[in-house]
């Protein structure tokens, strides 16, 4: 019994590790870039730092304020699925400059257009969707206004041409 060859391989013969496909690898270098990409994208959407603006709570006491100091209302229509928004917040909104003049000369008021809350005023204002700024006198009419995302420097002419 002893005498017959068997048809296994021996452990002499036998390779430890199979042999790794390079077309392997490369799947596996292209799928986890393919990751470490989208999950850099995805925080950079909707990473948005802390900014210093002196937000009013709401509209009806951004206008009272607005009279008592003269001051015009900035209005800012925003959501918090908004991506265009968030990206605003990042580029505009937390700027110094941008922080300085609102604080210095203006009643800002971001309203949540999500909140059936604020209904009356995007009916007021004609809002179909974030992000609109809008610049107001004291009283609430509206001198200029932008939708969409804008730059802070658009941002910024915006702000210059209404008052």
């Amino acid at each position: 019994m002893n005498d017959t060859k068997s048809d296994h391989p021996t452990v002499e013969t036998m390779d430890p590790r199979p042999q790794q496909k390079p077309l392997f690898h490369f799947w596996r270098c292209f799928w986890l870039t393919f990751l470490v990409v989208s999950l850099a994208y995805a925080w950079h959407c909707f990473y948005v730092p802390a900014n210093e603006i002196a937000w009013a709570t709401d509209y009806d006491s951004a206008k009272q304020q607005a009279a008592k100091t003269d001051k015009p209302i900035l209005l800012y229509f925003t959501a918090n699925w908004c991506v265009p928004c968030r990206v605003m917040k990042r580029q505009v909104w937390a700027d110094f400059q941008v922080k300085e003049l609102v604080n210095a000369e203006f009643v800002p008021v971001a309203i949540d257009v999500g909140d059936r809350e604020n209904a009356e005023v995007m009916a007021a204002y004609a809002i179909q969707g974030p992000p609109v700024t809008i610049v107001c006198d004291s009283q609430g009419h509206a001198l200029d206004w932008r939708a969409g995302r804008i730059s802070k420097t658009v941002f910024l002419e915006l702000l210059d041409s209404s008052h």
